[in-house]
């Protein structure tokens, strides 16, 4: 009987994981909250790198892996592939399609940090929902702006930012009642495609 590993992340790969069997491993890096009501194997926890993963596959007895990792997390991806073919099996990777403006979106899209501090200069209470990401940058904040930050788990902010702890699925009607309370008038999000996350 073929055991399958589910590198998890997205989810569909909670959809897919309570489907599983007991020999199937459901492996989560550890953010968020982790299932308790699967049938199959859970694992949180890093690797060490594709090395790591296929000593893991082999120790294991893995004969199939599913990459159902999330869209931005490409070192986790290029790993099950190496380890993928250093094993010998299949890897099979979940791709849901990013998101497609719409008439009436005014969507800008930017290719790094710098390049967003600048785009938000006209705007002055900006939503992010990047995750922890920010935190690195609260020191950053331009004076006349107030930062919201939404994570999975609430972190300290500081006097120009709040940080928020929420998860997903969000609901359209949620969403603007958000906007309208906190004042938002600009939102940054990667274009994740999911439909968890497509009302903000």
């Amino acid at each position: 009987m073929k055991r399958i590993l589910l590198l998890g992340g997205v989810t569909e790969a909670l959809a897919i994981a309570r489907t599983l069997d007991p020999q199937h491993i459901y492996s989560l890096a550890g953010v968020g909250r982790v299932p308790t009501d699967l049938r199959c194997q859970v694992r949180v926890g890093g690797y060490g790198g594709a090395e790591g993963l296929a000593q893991f596959i082999r120790d294991e007895g893995v004969d199939l892996l599913l990459d159902a990792t999330h869209p931005y997390a490409a070192q986790i991806s290029q790993n099950a592939a190496t380890a993928a073919q250093q094993t010998g099996i299949p890897c099979w990777a979940l791709r849901r399609p990013a998101w497609q403006p719409q008439p009436g979106d005014d969507w800008r899209e930017v290719s790094d940090w710098a390049e967003l501090i600048d785009a938000l200069k006209p705007f002055r209470r900006p939503l992010f929902t990047l995750g922890r990401e920010p935190l690195q940058h609260l020191d950053e904040i331009p004076a006349e702006q107030f930062w919201t930050l939404r994570a999975l788990d609430v972190y300290p902010g500081n006097e120009r930012c709040e940080v928020i702890g929420a998860r997903g699925p969000f609901v359209l009607e949620d969403e603007r009642a958000l906007f309208e309370r906190r004042q938002i008038d600009v939102l940054i999000s990667k274009n994740s495609g999911s439909t968890a996350t497509e009302p903000k």
